[in-house]
C-alpha cells in the first residue's frame, strides 16, 4: 500500500477536525446535563420539594439571598419548604450555562411571585442569580448561589 502526501494531508486534517469537534460535544453534553439540574431546582422550588432540593445541592452548599443572609443547605431547604411563603410562579430568564472542568457558572435573571400564608400578600421578586454546580461523580450538584436585586 502507497501513502502519498495528499492522502496524508487528509487524514491529519480528518483528525484534527475531530480533536477539535470532540471537546464541544461534550461541553454541549455537559451544559445540556446541567440545564437539567438547573430546571429540576427551579421546579423543586415551586413545589417546595425538601426530597427534591436535597438531592440537588452539595452538602456544603452556601445559598445567598440578595439580603444578604447566607444559609447552608440545611437552613436553606428548612426555610424554603416550611410553608410561610409559596411560590406562585418562578423563572429563569436568559439562562447562560459555561462548564469548565468538574464546575458549571450558571446566571441568569430570575422573576418570581410568591404568596405569603399568613396575610395572603403578593411578593414579585426581581434578580440576577449566580449558581455554581460541581460534578459530583456522574451527577451535577449545586455548591453555591447568590442573588442581586435588580
Amino acid at each position: 500500500m502507497t501513502i502519498n502526501r495528499r492522502d496524508l494531508a487528509l487524514s491529519t486534517l480528518a483528525l484534527s477536525a475531530l480533536a477539535l469537534t470532540t471537546p464541544v460535544l461534550a461541553a454541549s453534553a455537559e451544559e445540556e446535563a446541567v440545564a437539567k439540574k438547573v430546571e429540576a431546582f427551579r421546579l423543586a422550588q415551586i413545589a417546595a420539594d425538601p426530597k427534591a432540593l436535597g438531592a440537588l445541592c452539595w452538602d456544603d452548599l452556601s445559598y445567598s439571598h440578595s439580603s444578604g443572609k447566607v444559609e447552608d443547605k440545611a437552613t436553606f431547604i428548612t426555610n424554603a419548604t416550611d410553608g410561610k411563603s409559596k411560590f406562585l410562579s418562578i423563572e429563569y430568564k436568559d439562562p447562560t450555562i459555561k462548564v469548565v472542568g468538574p464546575t458549571a457558572i450558571v446566571r441568569f435573571h430570575w422573576l418570581g411571585e410568591q404568596e405569603m400564608a399568613a396575610d395572603g400578600k403578593k411578593v414579585s421578586t426581581n434578580l440576577h442569580i449566580l449558581m455554581n454546580w460541581q460534578k459530583q461523580g456522574d451527577e451535577w450538584k449545586l455548591l453555591s448561589r447568590a442573588a442581586t436585586k435588580l
